[in-house]
């Protein structure tokens, strides 16, 4: 009997035990990764005979479920880190690859080579002062750091193939740009000598395309979308400030007392300059005293280009980036559900038409969160299941993202931590635990921290009076402690006890406030021990002021602001990153044009700058604002995006090297411009988004979690504990009795992030967006059982293999395959 032959699988005895882990469905549809496996199971297996048929049929249908499994992860995974589906593997012969560069240590040392490359600006010349090493050195590190990196280029290659390889911009350009500084760095060691190489200040590139670096990645492409209507008003504002510069040459290049407006350059500089308003009112005092009039100028051009068009400029970015990131999570939303719906077709079985059963559930969660307990696999599946039919349908199985990362605790009834204690010690633990909640308390802490709040307050002021500094290190007034330091630092410890027995240790430091308070209180009690060494702990002795912050907290106006610092902590990291990797592609750049000049008394023939870059002045210390190595350029750049008189650090460069070099510092100018405006719009965003989802769900102290409350019975926990995870069934779900004594309680719990907040506040409109995405889908007949779900598109792993009829015993693996079967059946029913 070939392999291909077709019997009744329901004449077979039952399956042995060591197949159970599959279970007794058969796979509807097998992926790329199964088909691929199932071909080579039947090349080894084909040709035996019939007495090895059963064997066959069970061993098939494991190494599919095995390998549908580890395909669904790759889906779910897929939609997790908004990747295209366009790199799914496309055959078994692809994951080894994909699962490397998927890999932690892999991602771990692709991001170690691009921080390696990052770090050597800090030993090839110019370097920084005592680390400068031999160029042997830094360019062999640097042929190190480039192999890892075309090690990660050739794993992609083979699991995503050559075309979509080429296809792919970003990894192009990395291709690119690998074998560009290979050939830098083979001639440097060859000459042994360093070339003005300005491609160094393109390894940034390197460190955003890591896979820790995706959230800085996302952030990048938002600016990058916002440039289109950016770049419009920004034209428009050159243009005018290009109009007044005409206009001003031809009022004030005949004033002899002016040297801002001799030459039409110029005058479009000088206007430039007091775009930032650094060289107001210099720029205008020439003009004003030969005529009071000319202030009229002057007015006008910053109320139009300062005053209207900058904040014009904000409002057209916030704009641009409020319908970005709405854009976004509604593509991301609809990318996840795709994924979903690809990893939902994978893990439906005969059984199981329309839904996932709870046993390959469990099967998907070994790949999907290999870490995860069995109760905490049970417990997800059980919050999914919000019909409790034992089984996911497509509805519940698109909120795996928001609940497969919640943490179980199991609880008891009462959310007190007291409950187990003797009777006199729960009573009191109950009125503590009503105490440190009740409202008053609270109050009578504010007022504490008022009453702190004078005293630092009168403390900083007599300090400032005396003769010296009683905070200077090396000068005390003997080493006693003062007695409010004493009180008040005691109450903070004693507020801190008190709510860490009322509330309990678990949700004491669950808290942001509290282990906010916590810090404050430690602080505190280290500058107590301040006052007794003044010279080892004086910096925590002017930190005692940072306690006062806690008195925010009373305000509710306070608090969303704080909060929305919490809510953006892992985004304004992105946000610093991003402006890091800016300065570090400017440093790069100015060490190879500026660091060979010595500023000190520079501009000796300048009369209007000369005294800044003299050490013999008060005010010259400017010669100090270089590009000699990577950090001393960063303080330089940093000095530029403050803007103050940051034209006479360009005007020193322009004198001192060329005048193309203002060129440098003004697109410099420009770009932060843009970008800060974008941090602006990002936070103002961030917090109009926190005030809004207040107003439109009405939720307060549940805001910034997620929380699930689930219930296990006598027989779950037994079934957890004594049963493989391939033998569960969700009839104890479905069947499930109101809730007993004797049942165990589970609470999960996790932070949400910005995506599942505005999901949450852009619920009303989700259904909308569904809809609209949703496109006519030509009708697939495979059977003449079809299953509920038809998706809206052909899955990437179906390529080479057709949907399989999911009413024959044993599923097929090709479409020749199948269609040999269906024609033995209709031959078969003839007869």
């Amino acid at each position: 009997m070939d392999s291909n032959d077709n019997y009744d699988t329901s004449l077979l005895v039952k399956p042995p035990r060591s197949y159970s882990n599959v279970g007794d469905d058969q796979v509807i549809e097998a992926g790329n990764i199964a088909s691929s496996s199932s071909q080579n199971l039947q090349h080894l297996w084909g040709g035996q005979g019939n007495d090895l048929s059963y064997t066959l049929s069970h061993q098939r249908n494991k190494e599919r479920w095995l390998m549908n499994y580890q395909e669904a992860t790759i889906y779910l995974e897929e939609g997790e880190n908004n990747e295209k589906f366009d790199t799914h593997p496309k055959s078994q012969a692809d994951v080894p690859a994909y699962l490397i560069a998927h890999h932690p240590f892999f991602h771990v040392v692709d991001i170690l080579a691009s921080l390696l490359l990052l770090s050597l600006a800090v030993i090839e010349k110019p370097a920084v002062n005592h680390i400068q090493v031999p160029i042997y050195i830094h360019a062999s590190l640097e042929l190190l750091g480039i192999t890892i990196l075309t090690i990660d280029l050739i794993v992609k290659v083979r699991w995503q193939g050559i075309q979509t390889f080429l296809t792919h911009k970003r990894t192009l350009l990395k291709c690119l740009l690998l074998l560009v500084m290979v050939s830098e760095a083979i001639t440097v060691i060859v000459r042994q000598s360093n070339h003005f190489r300005v491609t160094r200040a393109l390894r940034p590139l390197f460190l955003l395309d890591t896979y820790y670096c995706r959230g800085i990645r996302r952030f990048c492409r938002q600016v990058f979308q916002s440039l289109p209507p950016i770049l419009e008003l920004l034209f428009l504002l050159l243009f005018v400030m290009f109009l007044f510069s005409i206009l001003g040459f031809y009022l004030f290049s005949s004033n002899d007392n002016s040297i801002y407006f001799e030459t039409l350059p110029k005058s479009f500089l000088s206007l430039f300059v007091l775009l930032t308003t650094a060289n107001y009112p210099d720029v205008m005092m020439p003009a004003y005293a030969t005529s009071h009039i000319s202030a009229l100028f002057f007015i006008v051009y910053i109320s139009i280009e300062l005053y209207f068009f900058m904040n014009l400029f904000l409002a057209v970015v916030y704009n641009t980036f409020t319908s970005l990131e709405k854009s976004k999570v509604k593509k991301l939303m609809l990318h996840r559900r795709h994924a979903c719906e690809h990893a939902f077709r994978l893990l439906v079985s005969k059984r199981h038409r329309n839904s996932i059963s709870l046993c390959n559930f469990a099967g998907l969660m070994k790949f999907y969160r290999p870490g995860a307990k069995k109760i905490e696999i049970y417990l997800t599946f059980k919050a999914l299941n919000s019909s409790c039919s034992g089984s996911l349908s497509l509805e519940e199985f698109y909120n795996i993202y928001s609940l497969t990362d919640l943490n179980w605790k199991e609880t008891s009834k009462s959310d007190f931590w007291f409950q187990k204690l003797p009777g006199c010690l729960r009573k009191m633990m109950a009125s503590l635990n009503w105490f440190v909640n009740w409202k008053w308390f609270d109050y009578f802490v504010y007022l504490v921290i008022c009453g702190n709040f004078i005293v630092i307050l009168y403390e900083a002021i007599v300090a400032s009076t005396s003769e010296k500094n009683a905070y200077v290190p090396g000068y005390t007034h003997g080493e006693q402690l003062s007695w409010h330091s004493i009180m008040f630092t005691g109450f903070y410890i004693l507020e801190a006890l008190l709510k860490i027995l009322g509330l309990g240790p678990t949700k004491y430091f669950t808290d942001g406030w509290n282990l906010f308070d916590l810090g404050v209180t430690v602080v505190s009690l280290v500058g107590l021990f301040g006052d007794l060494d003044k010279d080892r702990l004086f910096f925590f002795i002017i930190l005692r002021p940072f306690r006062l912050i806690r008195i925010f907290k009373a305000r509710k106006r306070y608090r969303d602001v704080l909060g929305t610092l919490f809510i953006l902590a892992d985004q304004l990291w992105s946000l610093v990153v991003t402006l890091m990797l800016l300065y570090y592609f400017y440093a790069i750049i100015g060490m190879e044009c500026f660091s060979y000049i010595d500023m000190l008394n520079c501009c000796k023939n300048n009369s209007a700058i000369a005294s800044y870059y003299s050490n013999m002045t008060d005010t010259g210390y400017y010669y100090l604002n270089n590009f000699d190595d990577i950090f001393i350029s960063g303080v330089t750049l940093f000095e530029l995006t403050v803007v103050n008189n940051w034209f006479i650090i360009m005007e020193g460069y322009a004198i001192t090297a060329t005048e193309f070099s203002r060129i440098y510092f003004m697109t410099f100018y420009i770009v932060t411009m843009v970008v800060m405006t974008v941090v602006v719009a990002f936070i103002l965003e961030a917090f109009m988004f926190k005030i809004g989802y207040r107003h439109q769900t009405n939720e307060n102290s549940s805001i910034d979690y997620l929380i699930h409350t689930q219930t296990l019975s006598v027989d779950e926990t037994h079934m957890i504990n004594n049963t493989k995870m391939s033998c569960w069934s969700g009839d104890l779900i479905r069947n499930q009795s109101p809730a007993a004594i004797t049942d165990f309680h589970f609470l999960g719990k996790k932070k949400r992030g910005k995506i599942e907040l505005s999901l949450q506040m852009y619920k009303d409109e989700i259904q909308d967006w569904i809809e609209e995405e949703k496109v006519p889908t030509p009708e697939v007949v495979t059977s003449s059982v079809q299953p509920d779900i038809v998706p809206r598109q052909p899955p990437v792993f179906n390529r080479l293999d057709s949907y399989v009829s999911i009413s024959s015993d044993i599923p097929c693996v090709s479409e020749r395959e199948n269609n040999v079967q269906v024609s033995r059946r209709q031959t078969s029913s003839i007869v």
